[in-house]
């Protein structure tokens, strides 16, 4: 069963990685892959989460702090204890005419934390603002399918780590609604002994 799953895995790594190869997709998936690493849009990032805590309407500002605990979540159980479960070496190290488009990276490849991390993100976000919903899921799906395209993950990769980030995203938003319940509970009982 495993190596049908490896054997389909593959497959749809080499589809994504080789057919669908082209000019327009090798000078921008790159760049979207890597987002996260440039120091502007880092930059950006954080102005915008603080704004958001700062600025933004009550739903906005639950986003930010919402959004602060799920990655923090996401990634250190994602990096620090599932990759290391699986232990599965990326494509660009096992496979061979991988087409790399950036790094290889020495970290272990199944689930991504890119997917992870922007999909616990998107639910986040969709949670609190979820007019912008589309926005946010088509975002994490594109950065999903930019790893396979660079080389640097499998299909099942970023599928393994949309699964978790909305997992992880879900237990902090059904903690959050927990701790509403009880802080109801409690003004409750509050208010009627008075």
């Amino acid at each position: 069963m495993l190596d049908a799953l490896q054997h389909i895995d593959t497959v749809l790594f080499y589809f994504i990685n080789h057919n669908l190869q082209n000019g327009f997709f090798d000078y921008c998936m790159p760049v979207l892959t890597d987002y996260v690493k440039q120091k502007a849009v880092l930059g950006f990032a954080i102005a915008l989460v603080l704004w958001m805590l700062i600025r933004g309407k009550p739903n906005v500002r639950l986003a930010a702090i919402l959004l602060i605990l799920t990655i923090l979540v996401s990634d250190q159980l994602n990096s620090f204890v599932i990759k290391n479960l699986f232990a599965r070496l990326r494509p660009c190290h096992v496979l061979p005419g991988v087409h790399l488009l950036v790094g290889c990276g020495s970290g272990y490849s199944f689930p991504s934390s890119h997917a992870v991390n922007n999909f616990a993100g998107a639910m986040v976000l969709a949670f609190c603002i979820p007019r912008w919903r589309w926005a946010f899921f088509g975002f994490a799906a594109l950065i999903a399918f930019s790893r396979v395209y660079v080389g640097v993950h499998y299909p099942f990769d970023v599928l393994g780590g949309a699964a978790v980030g909305l997992c992880c995203a879900g237990f902090v938003i059904a903690l959050y609604l927990i701790s509403e319940k009880i802080v109801a509970v409690i003004r409750q009982k509050k208010y009627s002994k008075t």
